[in-house]
């Protein structure tokens, strides 16, 4: 198996666990908040990394140049707090399928414009009509699976 396809099937995995954990997440938000959800998610993943860290004994020695990384890299931690808030919101009130339907959308669109510009040190990988055909596609499947 090639790399690329190895790394695709483990991008679906991480897709399934995405749906999963919002649905989770919307599920623990109903029994505790909003907020609080966001914390304990955050917390729980906080002790994990951290245990594995010493039960694995991976190594540290690189986070002695997180100064040598830009500043905006860092706001990815705070992405993860809007998108667990934001996925807990949301999943209730509209449904997994038709809220996991718009953040594919919404993944796809932002990632184009990534890929497009080069942001944030991505290799530029512009766009084409054929990609930009297929974010139409995309789109369009949305629209019909938001559909009641």
């Amino acid at each position: 198996m090639n790399s690329v396809l190895f790394a695709l099937i483990i991008a679906a995995v991480a897709g399934i666990a995405m749906a999963v954990q919002g649905s989770l997440n919307a599920v623990l938000s109903k029994f505790i908040g909003l907020a609080e959800t966001t914390f304990v998610v955050h917390l729980i993943g906080t002790l994990i990394v951290v245990g594995a860290l010493f039960i694995f004994r991976i190594s540290s020695e690189n986070l002695i140049h997180w100064k040598e990384a830009p500043w905006y890299v860092y706001l990815g931690g705070a992405l993860g707090v809007l998108i667990i808030f934001v996925v807990a919101f949301a999943l209730p009130r509209a449904g997994v399928a038709k809220a996991t339907t718009a953040i594919i959308i919404g993944q796809v669109t932002m990632a184009m414009l990534i890929d497009h510009f080069g942001l944030f040190g991505i290799e530029k990988a512009p766009v084409s009509w054929w990609k930009g055909l297929g974010l139409a596609f995309l789109a369009a499947g949305g629209y019909f699976m938001l559909r009641k």
